[in-house]
Formats: C-alpha cells, structure tokens, sequence
C-alpha cells in the first residue's frame, strides 16, 4: 500500500501557451511592463530613439538634451564632465545630431563683447516651432530715429466737396467722441484720416450728434486696441445713403412795400411812390391803363 509523503517536492508544471502568457507564442524578444507617468517625464519621438542612421551615444545625448531645462549647459565640457565618455566621443555625437537636424550651434556675441555658443536643440528636425524661447536671444534694441512700423487705417469715404469749415466741423465731431468713451481718445494724425468720412456723412443731411452716436453706439466691452481702426470701418460700413431729391421750390412772389397815392392818398403796393391803379386809369388817355 503507498503512502502519501508530504515532504516530497511537487513536479514543476509545464508553461501553457496561449492567451496567458504575456506575448502569446513569442519567447523570444522584449516584453513592456510600463508605468504611465504623470510627472517628471519627457516625450521622446519614435524618429529619434529608433533612428537608423544616428549611434546610440547620439541618441541618448538627444534624449538628455531634451530632457534639460531651458537654459542648461550644453557644451562638450560641461557634457563630458556629466557623462564617463570623453570630450572627443561626445564632440562627435554633437557632429551627428547637428547633422541630421537635431541641434543647431551658432556663434553668437553677448552685450558685454563676448562669443557664446548658442545651442537650440530640435524634437522634430524640419519643423521649427513658431518661436523660440526668448531668454537665449537678446532682444533687439529700435533705434530712436527709427520708428516701429505702424498699421495703415482702413480707407474712409471721402466727401463731394471738403470745405474747410465742413472738415471743422468733422474734427471737432471726431474730438468729442472721448466724452462718450474714454477709449476713443484719437491722435492728431488718426483725426486727419478720419475727417473726411465724417464729412461725407455730414453733407448727407446728418447732424453732429447723428454721426457721433452713430460711432459710439453698441462698441464692444473689450479694450480698444486700435480704436481708429473701428472708427474707419464704422465709417465705410454703415455710410447712408444720400437724401432723398426734392426738386427746387417756387420762387416767392415779390411784394412791393406799401405807398400813398399821390392823387387819392390811397394806399397800395408798388416799388416806387406814384398814383393807384385807379388814378392811373383816369390820368391815362381813354381811361386806360398805360
């Protein structure tokens, strides 16, 4: 009869293959076991960390550089003091990334006269991104005869005829559109482009203050930062229509001041003293008027 020994050691079982096993039928071959970071991480790109051109002292020099803040060393000394390869091996590295697009060096001079290397390191050769950091460059300094260029005013309606009283009148409208709002305070230069469109509304049978509300009526709640702007858009936007023709009036009847009648003392209307109608009539040969 046998007997159960309990210290006896259990056959090890065989692997089964299949959906259990990490990667399916392949025993051969890297399996991931990854973490998802959610702090202190950078993304690399496939391009770079399976590049088939760079050597692998290339791409983790990348990786490194990358990694950095804005700002770090990253020159062969500082790099060979960091890694245990030598300044010659990391020089060459250098040579290859700057080769394929993954860094560019200049040799740039500070404020103070000296040369710097300036290293700007590239996650993407090819695609530059639309600036960069502005901590690695000085910025450069406008000269006081050479002024920033400045924005061209949209175009504005010009009036038929510009008297000068009626482009006045124009720019003294244009001036007290800052009591409405103080945002609408304009320079010399924005009035004179201006003027002409609010000429052009005021010869159309519009008033001073029609045309001043018609500016500053429903402007938007956010800061002006170029009210001119909105004011010549306003101008050529919502310019109205000419008035209606009305064809001229009637000349008035002429009415002669009053006179005494020389003969009856009678009085009536002519341009000059003289006799009435009547006494006309019977001082006139055959009782007729002449």
């Amino acid at each position: 009869m046998d007997t159960e020994n309990p210290s006896a050691t259990t056959p090890a079982q065989s692997r089964i293959r299949g959906k259990n096993h990490p990667d399916g039928d392949r025993v051969a071959g890297v399996v991931h076991d990854h973490v998802r970071h959610t702090e202190n991480f950078t993304v690399i790109g496939n391009d770079l960390a399976q590049h088939p051109e760079l050597s692998l002292l290339a791409i983790g020099l990348a990786c490194y550089i990358q990694s950095v803040r804005p700002g770090t060393a990253v020159d062969i000394k500082t790099l060979a003091a960091r890694f245990p390869e030598g300044p010659t091996r990391i020089a060459a590295a250098l040579r290859e990334l700057e080769g394929h697009g993954y860094l560019r060096r200049t040799r740039e001079r500070t404020t103070t006269g000296q040369i710097v290397t300036r290293t700007v390191s590239c996650n993407r050769p090819g695609h530059r991104a639309s600036r960069e950091p502005a901590t690695r460059r000085p910025a450069r300094r406008t000269a006081p005869d050479e002024p920033a260029p400045r924005k061209r005013l949209p175009a504005v309606p010009q009036p038929s005829y510009s008297s000068p009283g009626l482009l006045r009148t124009a720019v003294d409208v244009l001036a007290s559109l800052r009591r409405h709002d103080p945002r609408l305070l304009l320079s010399a230069t924005d009035a004179e482009h201006l003027a002409p469109g609010v000429a052009a509304w005021l010869e159309r049978d519009l008033t001073p203050t029609a045309v001043s509300h018609a500016l500053t009526a429903n402007l938007p709640d956010e800061p002006l930062v170029r009210p001119a702007a909105l004011l010549a858009h306003r101008l050529a936007a919502q310019l109205p229509p000419p008035p209606p023709f009305s064809p001229p009036a009637a000349p008035t009847p002429e009415r002669h001041p009053w006179q005494t009648c020389d003969g009856c003392e009678r009085a009536f209307r002519a341009p000059t003293p003289g006799h009435c109608r009547d006494c006309r009539a019977d001082r006139s040969p055959g009782g007729r008027l002449p």
